[in-house]
């Protein structure tokens, strides 16, 4: 298992106690065997509830072994089972109420008998009392060091409730806000002079704090069940904003505390290894992590802003992602125009379009597909976003001058059959590429412009030669990616006359005007009530023809180029996206969002 960041500093409550291994056999003889503790019986419900494996729990009580920690507030602090599931088997195992909203009490009760520190630390709060009884609230209501240490406190009979940590830790916060504020991160704005000794080592000690650790690995937790590709953490004057980005799309949604700002962002830091010092300057990093039985690779990137730093996790699933032309959206006539292109001997194939629009997974989906015994390939990238195996990849570092042209340069000496260059981003480069397909290689590599005709012109802009483009470019993708509709709540209409009028231009969709049925969106639970559910790609593939030759050699803009590519049999994104919204896959928004009508 990598080093997880999650697991980082994490406080110690009690011992595992020693108890049966985790396998089928102990499962199916736990009736016979001596009673088995609390914390077992829980575990045990889990796991024939399918909240986890049998697998993950034996890696967490190992993990709980090593660090003479608690098992079941270690199962969720890993991500192998949700707070709420846990809370739900702990009520039903031990059968005691779970705590709602309306349970949580509106002013402090009992202020004089358990400490703030003790309350944060252990996640109890006293919910209400009368003559016979006090009912707290606690998190791990199995941990009989913290009911002892209540108990010893309190005057009276102990009603115990199970609530959900993340509810006690607000309702504290809530309660006892002013002493909280003396404890938690201070200033509101950002200061972005330079960080003294003292700074630093209390910006360390609050982002090592079991509230901050929970707090970020909760917001990682919830963007994976919420399948974001992105989390924003974003500092502004009086507020501190989270967005994940699903299916393309941003949407808010619950951030922590405002003054616990610097505190997150600092947590975040340390778990990419950055350095939380330094305020000023941007930085990048990246963060193993293991969540929910998944291998995930975080990408942090920092920025400073008037308010502190703007933070954007880049979540990569190394297990879920199919490089699979099918699973990507590519059919009809793009598809068979790219099987063209990839069967080309040498010369380059350039992916085009903005970023987040699939542009490297096209670019690693089409390196699968070349993939073979015979053929030896080789990547430059920054970063490594996948790991294929076979191929030899070459991470950029630009600070010791390891730069896309010098590792081209370098590789080339490599014997390679096929080179992928994540990003033709300077001229150098761009020579070394042509030249690297004119000796018999062939070259994948992206560009960032609007259409595939575009690309010409953005390599001629950039320096190089006319002559050379036309003898080495085989063909040219541009795409976008659109929202794909939820196959459970979709449903069928008819669309009107104005709106089907724009597949009349559409090969073979003429017959159809006045009468086109389509798909839109819903929304269910399958889908979060978004109406949608993961991404397909739309795309125009430009082939190099002799008449584009021509054209590129006599100066033709960009638009020509396309109009000459489009008489040739290419289909634009944009009709691409209509034959998608025809066949249901996705709707005729989505398309109109991210390609521009013909």
């Amino acid at each position: 298992m990598p080093e997880d960041a999650i697991l980082d500093d994490a406080p110690p409550i009690n011992a595992w106690r020693d108890e049966p291994e985790f396998t089928q056999d102990a499962l199916e003889t736990a009736s016979v065997a001596p009673e088995p503790s609390a914390e077992f019986k829980i575990a045990t419900h889990l796991l024939a509830q399918s909240k986890l494996t049998a697998a993950d729990m034996a890696r967490a009580r190992r993990l709980a072994d090593e660090a003479g920690e608690a098992l079941l507030p270690l199962l969720v602090r890993l991500g192998l089972v949700s707070e709420r599931d846990m809370g739900l088997a702990m009520s039903e195992v031990l059968e005691l109420p779970l705590a709602n909203a309306a349970d949580f009490p509106a002013e402090p009760v009992r202020e004089d008998l358990l400490t703030l520190r003790f309350m944060k630390d252990a996640r109890v709060l006293v919910l209400d009392e009368n003559a016979e009884r006090l009912r707290v609230a606690f998190a791990n209501p199995v941990d009989d060091f913290v009911r002892a240490a209540v108990g010893l406190a309190a005057d009276r009979a102990i009603e115990s409730v199970v609530a959900l940590p993340s509810e006690i830790e607000s309702a504290i916060e809530r309660l006892y806000e002013k002493v909280e504020e003396d404890a938690a991160t201070g200033e509101s704005e950002a200061d972005f002079g330079d960080f003294d000794e003292e700074d630093i080592e209390h910006l360390k000690d609050l982002a090592s704090e079991a509230p901050v650790i929970r707090m970020v690995n909760q917001l990682i937790q919830r963007a994976v069940e919420s399948r974001a590709s992105d989390i924003h953490i974003e500092p502004f004057a009086d507020e501190l904003k989270v967005r994940y980005r699903v299916d393309g799309i941003l949407k808010e949604v619950e951030a922590p505390p405002t003054r616990s700002t610097a505190a997150v962002i600092s947590r975040v830091k340390i778990m990419a290894k950055l350095n939380i010092a330094e305020r000023r300057l941007p930085q990048d990093g990246r963060i193993p992590i293991r969540i929910q039985g998944k291998e995930l690779d975080l990408r942090v990137s920092t920025v400073p802003t008037m308010f502190g730093e703007s933070v954007v996790m880049r979540l990569l699933d190394k297990e879920s992602v199919r490089f699979d032309l099918d699973a990507l959206g590519f059919d009809g006539t793009p598809r068979g125009r790219l099987n063209t292109i990839l069967e080309q001997p040498y010369g380059i194939l350039l992916v085009t379009g903005p970023t987040g629009s699939g542009k490297s997974t096209t670019l690693y989906t089409a390196l699968s597909r070349l993939n073979t015994q015979e053929r030896k390939i080789i990547t430059v990238e920054d970063p490594v976003e996948y790991q294929l195996p076979g191929i030899n990849q070459i991470q950029v570092k630009s600070a010791i001058g390891m730069t896309f042209a010098g590792a081209l340069r370098a590789i080339v000496r490599q014997d390679p059959d096929i080179i992928m260059v994540g990003e033709m981003r300077d001229l150098e480069t761009a020579r070394i590429a042509v030249q690297s397909a004119l000796t018999g290689h062939v070259v994948l590599s992206t560009l960032h412009t609007n259409d595939a005709a575009s690309g010409v012109t953005r390599l001629l802009d950039m320096g190089v030669e006319d002559y050379l483009l036309t003898s080495t470019i085989n063909g040219i993708l541009a795409q976008r990616l659109v929202r794909r509709l939820c196959p459970h709540c979709r449903e069928s209409y008819r669309a009107q006359p104005e709106l089907a009028a724009r597949f009349a231009h559409i090969k073979g969709l003429s017959g159809l005007v006045g009468e086109v049925d389509l798909q839109r969106a819903v929304g269910c639970e399958q889908c979060n009530g978004t109406g949608y559910r993961g991404r397909l790609v739309i795309t125009e593939v430009l082939i190099m023809s002799e008449a584009i030759r021509q054209a590129i050699l006599a100066h033709a803009t960009a638009s020509d180029i396309k109009r000459i590519a489009m008489e040739e049999g290419m289909e634009t994104m944009y009709q691409d996206g209509l034959r998608k919204a025809l066949d249901g896959r996705t709707t005729i928004e989505d398309v109109l969002r991210v390609a521009e009508a013909d």
